[in-house]
């Protein structure tokens, strides 16, 4: 139970049941160990070099053997930049970015779960008919009305982030009354929603760095136990954002120490999956709290 912003009562979410196992494809995903999925920006523009594939398949297969070999049990690609103040990218380009490399993926790696960053339904539907499993959105379903409707369809794991307004500008939109009460109410009516189109299985995403200053980030994460009150399983992603290069003082190249510090602090209050760009790292971070709480 948590209260909601604004109101005197408390309300219990039971949309979904408390699970920690996923239908993806055929398979059932157990989630009761904490997983990684790294990071495959089919972007030239994405904050972090290191995680840029954008150039050539070639270089898509580097990052993907690299990811794999050091732990990564899903894969995570996006055609479309969503740091702050991104260039907008045509469906078309996203796809002409996606596609290729959801389809080399799958043909060479047939047990890798391939996850599909985007906000775009179109997109989505294209990418699972070309060999991905999961559906990850950073609006939830507000920037594309047919996205709920067709992650439905397709039946396939929805990965629902909070953001207010879009990458353009959602720096401007980081006034809240009650951040973690709006957050989780947010997250309470989507699972309403999404059990409504008949989605059944939702991991959520605090989504931070999105529509959120520097202290509300820190705010959320060290109240990232609240969020098992939605008895889902729980994305982090924070690896090398402004969040940890700002309060350090270095460049996103420099902010892996950082990544490690607070992804393992993630762990230990409820994360569930890890979006990493660095796995070997994440991994060995991994390792650490299993030996810790094994």
């Amino acid at each position: 139970m948590f209260p909601l912003p604004g109101k005197s009562s408390k309300i219990e979410d039971k949309s979904f049941p408390q699970k920690n196992t996923l239908q993806i494809d055929g398979r059932l995903i157990c989630w009761d160990r904490p997983q990684l999925m790294g990071i495959v920006n089919l972007t030239p523009d994405s904050f972090f070099e290191g995680s840029r594939a954008e150039k050539s398949l070639e270089k898509v297969a580097e990052l993907v053997r690299s990811h794999i070999t050091y732990g990564a049990s899903i894969l995570d690609l996006g055609g479309y930049s969503s740091r702050p103040g991104a260039a907008e990218v045509s469906i078309q380009e996203e796809l002409d970015r996606v596609i290729p490399a959801v389809k080399w993926i799958s043909s060479n790696y047939p047990d890798i779960l391939i996850s599909v960053d985007t906000f775009r339904a179109k997109v989505a539907k294209e990418a699972i008919k070309s060999g991905a499993h999961i559906v990850n959105d950073i609006s939830a379903g507000d920037l594309d009305e047919e996205m709920i409707p067709t992650v439905a369809s397709l039946q396939v794991p929805y990965i629902a982030m909070h953001m207010r307004g879009n990458p353009q500008n959602m720096q401007k939109k980081t006034s809240y009354s009650d951040i973690l009460g709006e957050i989780l109410y947010y997250f309470a009516e989507k699972l309403e929603q999404f059990k409504k189109f008949g989605i059944k299985d939702v991991i959520i995403d605090p989504g931070f760095g999105f529509a959120k200053t520097l202290e509300q980030n820190y705010f959320l994460l060290r109240n990232l136990h609240q969020f098992q009150a939605l008895s889902l399983p729980v994305l982090v992603g924070i690896s090398r954002k402004s969040m940890i290069s700002k309060a350090i003082n270095v460049e996103a190249n420099e902010a892996l120490n950082g990544t490690t510090a607070l992804n393992m602090f993630a762990l230990c209050h409820g994360a569930n999956l890890l979006r990493v760009h660095d796995v070997k790292e994440a991994n060995e971070t991994l390792k650490l709290y299993n030996t810790l709480y094994p």
